[in-house]
């Protein structure tokens, strides 16, 4: 009887005289007779035209291929979908993204308990397909690596002196816009910002959410060291691609599944080391799904309570000053995972990939020797850009199930102001770049939630028309919705309930008072209690914005943001 140890589930497939037949549909896609005898690792990547971030996810799937193949393993590659968060911002295409994100995972997950691969490299690029790998692997527990797709390079104006360059990436171009409705930019300098930006593959370059997401990953043990912090064209991704398949073959030699790794204590990692980078917001979106995928128990109040002892340690934009391929050159995040670690604020008992723990891992990693001497990106812990962490967990009349602000203390850490209410993103945006709204005012942007949308969109098209107009400090901006990694300012999201579901939210009027405090973690409408109850008892919410096709479906099973927005919370 062949040994079926490191092959639990294809053995199943492909072993017998009854399964020829699904033997002889392998040979027709390139299997030879000693293939059968071989663990199948699943490489799933999702490589398009349709945005830089994966453009080149067929070429690692490749490397990934030969990593699987040179350990003695079989490897299958097959595909997921992808959109452009990019591309489609600002428009009503926008609320397919974090819809994506389940489609990915239901997909992936389907694919490889129908085929019965018994291990999996994942490789994403971007923002949704990152934790949408997560969510499967979390959710199939069977060997597992994750690969990050690599950021990109900074955009560069061609004509610039060289000490005159100033990196772009895709918020330069949102915020030219706002710019150009400014009267700042013209028609030709805009064409400029929209050509140079971005200069080919990678994901988005700051700590937006694709390398924050890349960061959390690493972190969390799922992907091999250094896999965060590498640019997406070159030898070290290629590399990365070849360990990650051998390393499958690794894991599942040894019995290491990925919920093994993903303990609440490595989570615990994860968010330490992304509050400190200075991540997105959707960073506490995608780890409470994964975390739910994963049966652990998260909630938004943890990256409250850990965000009160993590530093904000990293000048990186989108509030920053630098990308992320400046934090791959001096070497990327493990030096701080080490400091963070000799502080006592990671758990260095927690496994990774590599069958090493976290310490083990950052063993031979210095510190400080690790950073060259004259490098400003990651501060000291003495010189913190924030002592405690830029994203808030905020709770009160307008958010009695929580709400996520994105505050690093740059733009203050309270305002009062004067409600503006629009009826969802594209009405905002309309009155930003007309000048409508003005310091003081409270952005109100309603009914954009996972069920009113539906999808929950990002706003980076107002929070960047903002930025553009140079309200960044003088106005804030709330949202049933959520932000984009390359938002900054006064922004709150992820307010729960949401409008459509009869949150408070959608009682605000224009005129109204707001107050968000980021010390108290509170945000309230400043009306009385007589006429907050007359408004709540009076409004009728506009429930799901679809009813049909995947976004019916999506309104129909979609949790809260507290909960992550997953589509499998007690069906």
């Amino acid at each position: 009887m062949a040994d079926t140890t490191n092959r639990p589930h294809s053995s199943i497939v492909v072993d017998g005289n009854d399964r020829a037949p699904a033997r002889s549909m392998l040979r027709a896609v390139g299997f030879q007779d000693e293939d059968f005898k071989k663990p199948q690792i699943g490489i799933a990547g999702s490589p398009s035209d349709l945005t830089p971030c994966n453009m080149h996810l067929g070429e690692l799937a490749e490397h990934a291929t030969v990593g699987v193949d040179n350990a003695g393993g079989k490897a299958v590659n097959f595909s997921t979908i992808t959109v452009s968060d990019g591309i489609s911002m600002g428009t009503k295409g926008m609320r397919y993204s974090l819809v994506s994100r389940d489609v990915i995972a239901d997909s992936i997950e389907t694919v490889v308990a129908a085929e019965g691969f018994d291990g999996l490299v994942a490789i994403g690029g971007c923002d949704k397909n990152m934790p949408g790998c997560m969510i499967a692997i979390a959710r199939l527990n069977r060997p597992a690596v994750f690969v990050y797709g690599g950021t990109i390079l900074p955009g560069l104006m061609p004509h610039d002196e060289e000490e005159q360059r100033n990196p772009m990436d895709i918020v330069s171009v949102f915020e030219a816009v706002g710019k150009h409705a400014k009267g700042e930019l013209t028609d030709e300098e805009l064409k400029e910002v929209e050509k140079y930006a971005i200069p080919g593959a990678g994901s988005c370059g700051g700590m937006y959410t694709a390398n924050t997401m890349a960061s959390a990953i690493e972190a969390l043990g799922m992907s091999l060291p250094g896999s965060s912090a590498q640019v997406a064209i070159g030898e070290p991704k290629r590399k990365d691609c070849e360990m990650a398949g051998a390393a499958v073959l690794k894991l599942l030699e040894n019995g290491i599944k990925p919920r093994d790794i993903m303990t609440r204590k490595a989570f615990e990692n994860a968010i330490t080391t992304c509050l400190a980078l200075g991540g997105s917001t959707n960073l506490i979106l995608h780890m409470l799904a994964i975390a739910h995928s994963a049966d652990v128990k998260l909630s938004i109040d943890d990256f409250k309570e850990i965000g009160e002892r993590v530093p904000l340690l990293a000048d990186l934009k989108p509030f920053g000053k630098y990308n992320m391929s400046h934090l791959v050159r001096i070497g990327g995040i493990r030096p701080m995972m080490k400091m963070l670690l000799d502080r006592g604020m990671l758990h260095g008992d927690c496994l990774t990939v590599t069958g090493e723990t976290i310490a083990e891992s950052l063993k031979d990693v210095q510190p400080y020797a690790s950073y060259p001497d004259e490098q400003d990106i990651i501060r000291p812990f003495d010189q913190p850009i924030k002592e405690t962490t830029h994203l808030r967990i905020l709770r009160g009349n307008l958010a009695p199930g929580g709400a996520v602000g994105k505050i690093t203390g740059k733009e203050g850490l309270y305002f009062k102001g004067v409600a503006k209410v629009y009826e969802g993103e594209e009405e905002a945006l309309i009155g930003i770049l007309r000048g409508d709204v003005v310091a003081g005012d409270v952005v109100v942007i309603r009914n954009e939630g996972p069920v009113g949308g539906p999808g929950m969109r990002e706003m980076l098209s107002p929070t960047s028309a903002v930025a553009g107009r140079g309200l960044i400090k003088e106005v804030a901006l709330i949202t049933d919705g959520r932000f984009s990694g390359g938002s900054h300012g006064f922004d709150v999201g992820h307010i729960t309930p949401e409008a459509a579901k009869g949150g408070p939210i959608g009682i605000v009027k224009s005129g109204d008072l707001i107050e968000i405090d980021a010390v108290k973690n509170t945000m309230d409408l400043l009306i009385d209690d007589a006429e907050y109850e007359a408004r709540m008892a009076a409004f009728k919410p506009t429930g799901a914005g679809s009813k049909r096709g995947v976004l019916g479906k999506y309104a129909a099973t979609v949790a809260t943001a507290s909960d992550g927005a997953v589509t499998d919370k007690d069906l």
